[in-house]
């Protein structure tokens, strides 16, 4: 009988310190499996070496992803419960009469539970390390697998599904990450370092979740860095001051815009990537969120011939995704020149002009409007009126006869007034040129597949109801579901505040009142409350009773 090699001696021979497996192994005593594991956490072996290791013990072949790639069988895949498969880290790729390949990261994963699911009188098991695994988990979500995949519609950029020579590792790693960000929809990726450790997040329907199976190392956090910055062109030299650049890659037909900022601190540079698909799906203003009313004022306020519609909220509120719904119905208008300055282009919009600022070179948004106004145009899409000089400008393009789209970041509808009051604005330019004010948050959709009625907490009804649930009020939540990843919600939803400036107000812009009686006027002129919009998005089930919290104060939360 032959006598199985001892792994740690392997794991020596693979290149790894003895002292440091025999420290490994004493703080992994009592976890099987682990050992290996915890050898790459710490930077003593990188995962191949590992499995290669695991390969030469448990007499298993170490499986080749690109070739993996290149003869996987989607249907094969699709063919078993996705929950079973993340359960066992078991991928089936290939069938040959009654053999089943697979790939697992584990050498004594469960295969006959497999082997029944897919009529198979065998399961021939390979390892594949976690990264890569992850990876081929998705190339089979995007459609990049198989012997006949997709190509990209773009040649240039980098391409996520691409080698993972040993030679690559660290740009793999980083397309990975990538990859999976992709896949899980997310809008950010954050890359930071602590003393004790290195954390990747990704922002989900504006949740921060821990993507605990990137555990890098040290140097391998240093490494992804360095990638990142040489493919956004930064400087890897220079570690002292934040940078921020861009570029593109591909996953099959998808392209998407990764704009990189980099930010020293005290143990290493932190990292935020943000994902902006280019081919973006069609923007509407009621597949957005709108209310049929509030999308309707908009349509309208879109056929003015002059003045200013701001969209405001913080960072991350979707106002640019709002100016753009507009944009696309703009650009259908053909006897209509519409030109816009930002910071950067998010989407690129057919029929519509569209420049980006360059500070770099002294081409900041207020320089634009100033050239703008004198290209003879119809409407000017601003993205953001962050200073008195661009306040200014964009007044003045309204009143010589523009219509003047732009963003603003403040609280509410009727602060955006008193904000451009702060800015040094005239009272009476800003009565007489703003037309109406959109505020906006977004909150989590309820996935659809999962959906069920919810009774929400006694406290939280109070809070919101002070006199007692109206007639016919219900709820709903999300109970979780291979659709949603067990999340509950699946994407995202405006919940939106709509002012539109007349007579009352104006007098009362003019006159420079405070914001409480702005407020109030606004109110006893129509003003269409966050609240409401968000109440009536509960009843319909699109969102949870329980988001209110999260984007409503706790004043408009009781103002019944």
């Amino acid at each position: 009988m032959t006598r199985r090699l001892r792994l740690g001696d392997l794991l020596v021979d693979a290149g790894a310190l003895r002292e440091d497996v025999e420290v490994a192994a004493a703080e992994v005593k009592g976890e099987p499996g682990r050992l290996g594991e915890k050898l790459v956490r710490t930077g003593a072996l990188d995962e191949r070496s590992v499995y290669r290791a695991l390969s030469r013990q448990t007499g298993l072949p170490l499986a080749d992803l690109d070739e993996v790639l290149r003869q996987v069988d989607p249907a094969l895949f699709r063919g078993v419960s996705r929950r079973f498969l993340d359960a066992h880290n078991l991928v089936p790729f290939r069938r040959e009469g009654d053999v089943v390949h697979a790939v697992s990261t584990e050498p004594d994963a469960d295969v006959h539970e497999l082997a029944w699911a897919l009529s198979a009188g065998e399961v021939a098991l390979s390892l594949l390390p976690p990264s890569e695994l992850r990876r081929l988990v998705t190339a089979l979500e995007l459609g990049q697998a198989g012997p006949h995949r997709a190509v990209g519609a773009v040649d240039s950029g980098v391409d996520l599904l691409g080698s993972t020579r040993p030679d690559t590792e660290l740009v793999s790693l980083w397309n990975a990450i990538v990859a999976d960000a992709v896949a899980e929809r997310a809008s950010d990726i954050h890359l930071e370092r602590y003393a004790d450790r290195t954390r990747v997040r990704f922002r989900v329907d504006g949740d921060l979740l821990d993507v605990a199976h990137y555990a890098l190392t040290p140097g391998q956090y240093a490494g992804v860095i360095n990638v990142l910055k040489i493919s956004a062109e930064l400087d890897i030299s220079e570690r002292r001051l934040p940078q921020g650049g861009r570029y593109q890659v591909h996953a099959g037909p998808k392209v998407y815009d990764l704009r990189v900022q980099t930010q020293p601190s005290l143990h290493a540079e932190h990292a935020v990537v943000r994902l902006l698909p280019q081919e973006q799906a069609k923007l509407d203003l009621d597949t957005i969120g709108f209310s049929p009313h509030v999308a309707g004022a908009m349509r309208r306020l879109l056929e003015s011939p002059a003045g200013l519609v701001l969209v405001v909220g913080p960072t991350g509120s979707g106002k640019s995704t709002t100016l753009y719904a507009g944009l696309q119905l703009l650009a259908r208008d053909t006897t209509r020149k519409v030109i816009t300055v930002e910071d950067p282009i998010e989407y690129s919009l057919s029929g519509v002009q569209q420049s980006r600022v360059r500070p770099e070179i002294g081409f900041g948004f207020a320089d634009a409007m100033r050239a703008f106004v004198r290209e003879d145009p119809d409407v000017i899409l601003v993205g953001e009126i962050r200073d008195q000089e661009t306040a200014l400008e964009a007044l003045r393009a309204s009143q010589t006869g523009h219509l003047v789209l732009s963003t603003l970041h403040c609280n509410d509808s009727v602060d955006a007034a008193q904000r451009l009051l702060d800015l040094g604005m005239h009272p009476n330019s800003v009565a007489s040129e703003l037309l109406a004010v959109f505020s906006q948050r977004l909150a989590r959709r309820i996935c659809v597949r999962c959906r069920v009625p919810h009774q929400p907490s006694a406290e939280l009804l109070r809070e919101v109801f002070p006199e007692g649930p109206p007639d016919g009020f219900r709820a709903f939540k999300g109970t979780g579901c291979a659709h949603c990843r067990a999340r509950g919600t699946l994407g995202r939803v405006a919940i939106a505040e709509y002012l539109q400036v007349g007579p009352a107000l104006r007098l009362a812009i003019a006159a420079r009142q405070p914001p409480d009686a702005l407020r109030a006027e606004a109110l006893r002129a129509g003003l269409v409350q966050m609240r409401v919009h968000a109440l009536e998005l509960v009843k319909e089930g699109v969102i949870a009773f329980e988001e209110l919290r999260g984007f409503l104060s706790w004043e408009q939360l009781s103002a019944g």
